[in-house]
This record gives structure tokens, C-alpha cells and sequence, in this order.
């Protein structure tokens, strides 16, 4: 069994008893509520009883492979509790949330002001958002015997705006003198849908080679003409299914496709969760973030020259509700959330998405925010 600690706040101690009692667990031991009372006098490595039932989000693609780790894994702790998460995207996953039609999201970017003012009326209060998820966003390519390429970030925003549109153009030969280009024409792939990726990637254009690409940032897509797919995964295969091609995709789903080393002050640096962790690190929180309401947004430094920083970096939220109606529905997202951020949860979600694991003090922010979801 996977063994993790569970904190709970005052709050929630009404919300984990109630729903022992609604879930029809069977237990009949009565030293859950004694146990749940003060974190600190809680057992290292104890759940607190038993959550059961079926518990939906929706959001996020990036986060499939992680999500399916976590599925998985908080069976080890709660046998009787159901994660069902629909990868639809993080455009539909914040529609989804805001509307109330699932009890949390996942998002590769963080609510705007309309988003949460929608999400604080459907919550009858605050929300919370946990940067749960840290990977790089690869820019995969396919061009066989060609495993990684240099690149600065005018040449990547060129080729996406198709101003770049043959592999043996001298920008990009420029950068890889020891590398034969073909002179096969580029085809860039990008999503369809709105996409919490394609967010990421083009903040890091605007702010890497503002220069080049001057289209305003948002998870559409804003060049016409090129390949578009579905979900990271339709991208990878479009890009696997197209000599020449090239896209951008959570790292945790390009498989044997190349890859971009991307030039950050005097080196170029190719994508990894040190060097992902790094720029996150490195970077403060967003406008409006409040740790004290739970809204743990960071504002990353895309245009970043320190030595090892892996810029194109997507962090996932987590989206849920301070308070929801069914004392059940709380608790089981605490119980959830909980084990994601626990050392055994982000290690599931690195073994299985290569994602890197938040930090003590990001964990410990986190449950922090969790500690203000209750019910009633």
C-alpha cells in the first residue's frame, strides 16, 4: 500500500466524519474523528478512515499520463474511491469547473478574471489553484537520423509562423553546423482546440523573441495554414505521421520523435525536469496570486538567461471549490488532492509523465490551500 501523511484542518474534520457516515463505509471504529481533530497529534503515515465513491474532473491533456498514475495510486490508499478525469483539455476542463459540471479541474493555465469570477459564483465562495504539475514542453520533430537539434527562440517563432518553411534554411543550419539538414519542407503541427499548452508555448514566443512573433497569447492557436490535431496526443501523432513535421507537446508524450535544445543566454539547453524545475524555481507568483486564499499561481520567467533553465515549461493547476454542498464531494477531493502533492503522489506522476516533483515549500503551500476546502 501506498503510505502517505493526510493533514486536515478544523473545518474539515465536520466534512471527513460525514462523509465516513454517508459513504456507508461499514467501519465501526469511532477514533477517526480524535485522529483527525489536530494535524499534529495525527500518526506519521496514517489516512484519515475511509472515502468512497466516484469523484469527476475534466480538464488538461498535459496531465494524462500523471492523472492516470494518480487513479491508480490513491486506490492504494482509498480502494473504494473512483478518480474519473476526461483529458478534453484545459479550456474545456476550466468551462466544466466554472460551470459546475465537475467538482475539479485540471489547467495548463490559471484562471483569468472572468473565469474566476465565474468559478467563485459556482463555488458560492473561493476557489483554490495548486500548480500540482511541472514539465517541459517539448518541441518534437520528425526528420529521421535527426535526434536533437539547436534552435534560439526567433527561429522557433519563425518556423511556427511558417516564415522558416525548409529544414536546410540557414537559421536553423546556422545553429547546427555539424547536423546534414534535408531540404524537406517544414510542416508545423499545432492544437485545434484551446489548449492550456499551446498557452504556455506562446507565452514563451511572445516573451523569448518578441522580435518575431507578435500575436497576442492565449490557448488558441493564432496562425492559420499550418496542421492542427487534438490534444497533446494528436499532435505527437500528426508530427510522427508527417516527415518534416515539428510541434510542441508535454515532454511525457513525444515517445522517439526529436527534440529541441533551445539557447538560453550562451548555451542551448534541452528540455529535462531539472531543467524545467529550474525556471519554475526561478520564478515569483502572478498578479493577483494570494497564497492566503489558495490561488498559488506563478508567473513564469520566460526570457530567462541562467545557465541550465529549460524555459518552455507548462505548470498544470488543480482547480477545486473552498466549499461544496455534499460533505462527500469535499472530503473526497481533500483525500485526492492530498495524495497528489504527497512525496509518493509526485513520484507516481514523475515515473510515469517524467514531470518534476513541487517542492517542499510549494508542498507545503498546497496544503495549506486544501486546509480551506469544507462543506455546508
Amino acid at each position: 500500500m501506498t503510505i502517505f501523511s493526510i493533514r486536515r484542518s478544523t473545518p474539515l474534520v465536520g466534512v471527513a466524519a460525514m462523509a465516513l457516515v454517508l459513504a456507508a463505509c461499514g467501519s465501526d471504529d469511532d477514533s477517526t474523528a480524535d485522529e483527525t481533530t489536530d494535524a499534529g497529534t495525527q500518526s506519521e503515515g496514517e489516512a484519515t478512515g475511509d472515502l468512497s465513491g466516484q469523484l469527476s474532473g475534466a480538464g488538461a491533456s498535459s496531465q494524462a499520463a500523471a492523472m492516470q498514475a494518480w487513479q491508480a495510486g490513491i486506490l492504494d490508499v482509498y480502494p473504494d474511491l473512483t478518480v474519473n478525469y476526461d483529458p478534453v483539455g484545459s479550456g474545456g476542463g476550466r468551462e466544466q469547473f466554472t460551470s459546475g459540471g465537475v467538482a475539479f479541474a485540471g489547467s495548463d493555465a490559471a484562471l483569468d478574471e472572468e473565469e474566476s469570477a465565474a468559478a467563485n459564483e459556482t463555488c458560492g465562495g473561493g476557489f483554490i489553484q495548486l500548480p500540482n504539475y511541472i514539465s517541459p514542453v517539448a518541441v518534437a520533430f520528425n526528420l529521421p537520423g535527426i535526434d536533437s537539434l539547436n534552435m534560439d527562440a526567433d527561429t522557433i517563432a519563425q518556423i511556427f509562423d511558417q516564415q522558416i518553411t525548409t529544414w536546410d534554411d540557414p537559421a536553423i543550419a546556422d545553429q547546427n553546423p555539424d547536423v546534414d539538414l534535408p531540404d524537406t519542407p517544414i510542416t508545423p503541427v499545432n492544437r485545434s482546440d484551446e489548449s492550456g499548452t499551446t498557452e504556455n508555448f506562446v507565452e514563451y514566443l511572445a516573451a523569448a523573441a518578441p522580435g518575431s512573433w507578435t500575436y497576442e497569447t492565449s490557448g488558441d492557436w493564432p496562425v492559420s495554414g499550418g496542421e492542427a490535431a487534438q490534444g497533446n496526443s494528436g499532435v505527437v501523432q500528426a508530427i510522427n505521421s508527417g516527415e518534416g513535421a515539428i510541434g510542441y507537446a508535454d515532454a511525457s508524450q513525444i515517445g522517439d520523435l526529436g527534440t529541441v535544445a533551445v539557447l538560453v543566454g550562451e548555451e542551448y539547453v534541452p528540455y529535462s525536469t531539472e531543467a524545467a524545475a529550474a525556471v519554475v524555481n526561478a520564478s515569483g507568483p502572478a498578479e493577483g496570486a494570494d497564497p492566503a486564499t489558495g490561488n498559488l499561481a506563478i508567473e513564469l520567467e520566460r526570457d530567462t538567461t541562467e545557465s541550465g533553465v529549460y524555459p518552455i515549461v507548462l505548470v498544470s493547476y488543480h482547480l477545486a471549490c473552498q466549499n461544496y454542498d455534499d460533505p462527500v464531494t469535499a472530503a473526497n477531493v481533500v483525500g485526492f488532492l492530498e495524495y497528489v502533492i504527497s512525496e509518493e503522489g509526485q513520484q507516481a506522476a514523475a515515473d510515469a509523465a517524467g514531470s518534476a516533483p513541487i517542492t517542499e515549500d510549494s508542498r507545503a503551500a498546497a496544503q495549506s490551500a486544501i486546509d480551506l476546502i469544507q462543506s455546508g
